[in-house]
């Protein structure tokens, strides 16, 4: 099957499918000028020179007609490689609010953060590490998912974004000769040479920059100074992520909670299944700012803590070092039952026996908006408390 490259008309009510029924609602004109003014914008910036038509003739795995340009060719919005990292108190950061929503991991023994203020305009930050790490921390503001990958499986290649959208998310291009097409939230190839390839991820949390700066006092994150031509205290799509409106049409949405809710899912490898925590859900739980879920999730027991305090939930095994271990919520704090320690919403024991130790992440959940959570996994549970 080749991919056609489907020029998408931005006109409120439009459907970009004949034959296809519009379930989901499109921006209205206001909201599509905002993601026009975009799309215009970032049409400029062609970093590799490849044309509209440069994945035509892909062989893939998955259907032609899901697939959608979101306007741009290939690098129209361009990635980062290796984008200037500052300290929290430089001014380079002096672009980021306390409320503003990081990507934070830790690597090479430091810990980094890539704001969601970035990923508005880039969409991918190619980062490669002393130790020899490659990674791809990749944020799509449609369906408003960030996850870090390794970069191995494109044998070191960076990834850019290709234009194309699926089921209303980000679809990645290797720069290899040939190209591979990746599908963000399929965590992997579905058109080209790689088809079949899953992209390994990397552990990482999604926090408020204050949060994670409390986390890691000593963090660094991209600069705002990057002589590009954004403004990255803008966000350039409205108030899309406060409505139940789509950009791009897809199929019927699940009503039983708000349709951009940030979720943290643990997916299974099935492609369909995994369980879903939804922010609200987990934040209503527990009387105080803390609350542990235990569930069964990729073959085993997990855990997943989430902090009011810094609007972040994470997902882990429960051990650490080989010591088993249970969880629970004590005067807004979270303890182990075997020790005692006391642990943060990152997995690391802050005071008590087992201080500085960490438990072992479950690096391939990340969050989410809901829909895109049930879209990508339709029969994935919904974990209620």
């Amino acid at each position: 099957m080749r991919v056609n490259w489907i020029i998408s008309a931005f006109r409120p009510g439009v459907d970009l499918h004949r034959g296809r029924d519009r379930v989901a609602t499109l921006l209205p004109s206001s909201q599509l000028a905002v993601a026009a003014v975009l799309l215009l914008t970032s049409c400029s910036d062609n970093v590799s020179g490849s044309g509209d038509g440069a994945f035509n003739d892909l062989q893939c795995s998955i259907s032609e007609s899901e697939l959608f340009s979101g306007g741009p060719g290939p690098d129209g919005i361009p990635s980062l490689q290796n984008p200037e990292f500052v300290a929290a108190a430089a001014p380079g950061a002096a672009y980021l609010r306390d409320t503003d929503r990081v990507v934070g991991f830790l690597a090479d023994g430091e810990a980094w953060a890539v704001p969601h203020n970035i990923g508005w305009w880039h969409e991918i930050v190619n980062l490669d590490f002393p130790s020899g790490l490659q990674l791809a921390v990749t944020y799509c503001p449609l369906t408003g998912s960030s996850l870090t990958f390794d970069r191995e499986a494109v044998r070191g290649a960076t990834l850019g974004v290709s234009g194309l959208l699926f089921q209303n998310n980000l679809v990645m291009f290797d720069r290899n000769d040939p190209s591979s097409l990746w599908f963000q939230m399929m965590r992997g190839s579905r058109c080209g040479p790689d088809d079949g390839t899953r992209l390994s991820m990397h552990p990482s949390i999604e926090t408020t920059w204050a949060g994670w700066q409390e986390l890691y006092p000593d963090t660094r994150v991209v600069s705002g100074n990057l002589q590009m031509g954004r403004n990255y205290q803008l966000y350039p799509y409205g108030d899309y992520e406060e409505t139940p409106r789509l950009l791009f049409p897809q199929g019927s949405l699940d009503s039983r909670r708000f349709v951009k809710e940030r979720t943290l899912g643990i997916p299974e490898d099935d492609g369909r299944s995994g369980i879903l925590f939804p922010f609200d859900l987990l934040r209503n739980v527990e009387a105080g700012p803390v609350t542990v879920a235990t569930t069964q999730a990729r073959g085993g027991e997990a855990v997943v803590f989430w902090d009011e305090r810094v609007e972040g939930a994470m997902a882990f095994r429960p051990v650490s070092e080989g010591m088993a271990l249970t969880f629970h919520v004590d005067d807004d704090r979270i303890i182990d039952a075997e020790t005692g320690s006391e642990w943060q919403v990152d997995g690391v024991a802050k005071e008590g026996e087992l201080a500085g130790r960490r438990l072992d992440p479950i690096p391939e959940a990340y969050v989410a908006f809901w829909f895109a959570w049930v879209a990508f996994h339709p029969e994935a549970e919904l974990w209620e408390g």
